[in-house]
């Protein structure tokens, strides 16, 4: 997705104090100017990159609330950053089995299993794909990325399951994120849901930014944030027609923002089955006990087809996978309802 998509900088050899805090006091006389631009002048040793990075990650506040947006203007006071003990500047080579659907010299594309997160983070520093590639690729895999994410184009969330496509050369990489800032890339997710979004075939258009209330979170916001559009479509109906228990919904991303589909779902009452971070509500029992039989444990969202020019022969590849286990099964014990 391309905002999963825009790597940002790694810090190299910041110390953070004891307890990894940065009180930041800003004056009138830097109202109105770009938060992390206001913020990297107080704070040399961080990057605007860096910045923004700790902003996306709800790192920095204001007022006892996140700061949602990195481009917002500032306002006078004082502001937070929380900055996380450095992580291992190379991730290890791992031997991590991988489902490839194709490979050559430029690029490798992978059917990435839910649970395996795309590259080292504070939460997860090993086994990631990014350490399952460098066990495969080894040194040809695209630097682009950096040390922590070489060859990684675009993200898909730890515990949505699907198609990624991971650089080989630089010239791969460049030319695969012009596709994604271009949104010349087709990505078609499949969601299984709870209730179904109304009408049964729509476009979501909403601007997604850090939530203020929780900084794990997206959220829709009126002003700032980051322009998102998700074309979805009803497949399936499962329980009543008019009164569906459960859906299943492909949704088209035009734009590829952090946890796009999962909110936009959300805000038309039909948030993924499974997940912890949007699915306000509880599902009827029938599709409780569905979940349960299903052995679903996390969001019902598979990253179903992606398609693409390879970036120098110039041909249309498309890659379909299909529903991993826990969905499939869920999909079957649905359709008895």
């Amino acid at each position: 997705m391309p905002s999963e998509a825009s790597l940002d900088a790694e810090d190299e050899g910041l110390e953070a104090d004891a307890c990894g805090l940065r009180r930041v006091a800003l004056s009138p006389q830097d109202a109105g100017v770009r938060i992390d631009k206001a913020l990297a002048a107080q704070l040399p040793e961080l990057s605007r990159s860096r910045l923004q990075a700790l902003i996306a990650e709800g790192r920095v506040s204001h007022a006892g609330r996140p700061v949602a947006d990195a481009s917002a203007r500032a306002e006078p006071g004082d502001y937070l950053v929380e900055i996380p003990a450095p992580a291992p500047a190379d991730p290890e080579p791992e031997a991590i089995p991988l489902v490839v659907l194709y490979e050559d010299a430029q690029l490798i594309v992978i059917d990435k299993p839910p649970g395996l997160a795309m590259h080292p983070a504070p939460r997860s520093a090993t086994g990631t794909l990014v350490n399952a590639l460098l066990h495969r690729c080894g040194a040809s895999l695209s630097g682009i990325g950096g040390v922590a994410r070489p060859g990684i184009v675009h993200r898909i969330d730890k515990d949505t399951s699907g198609v990624v496509v991971a650089a080989k050369t630089d010239l791969a990489h460049q030319a695969l994120s012009a596709l994604f800032a271009a949104h010349d890339i087709e990505r078609v997710y499949v969601a299984l849901t709870r209730s179904a979004p109304k009408p049964g075939r729509g476009t979501i258009e909403g601007a997604i930014a850090r939530s203020t209330h929780d900084r794990k979170k997206m959220a829709l916001v009126k002003s700032g944030g980051r322009h998102a559009v998700t074309h979805y479509a009803v497949e399936r109906i499962f329980g009543r027609l008019d009164k569906p228990l459960a859906a299943r919904v492909a949704c088209r991303l035009e734009t590829g923002r952090t946890h796009q589909i999962r909110v936009h779902l959300a805000s038309k009452g039909a948030p993924c089955l499974g997940d912890p971070v949007y699915g306000a509500g509880v599902p009827a029992e029938p599709v409780r006990r569905a979940v349960a039989a299903a052995g679903l444990q996390r969001q019902a969202l598979h990253a179903m087809v992606l398609g693409f020019r390879h970036p120098t022969t110039g041909e249309t590849l498309r890659f379909e996978s299909p529903l991993p286990a826990d969905m499939a099964r869920l999909e079957e014990l649905l359709g008895e309802l």
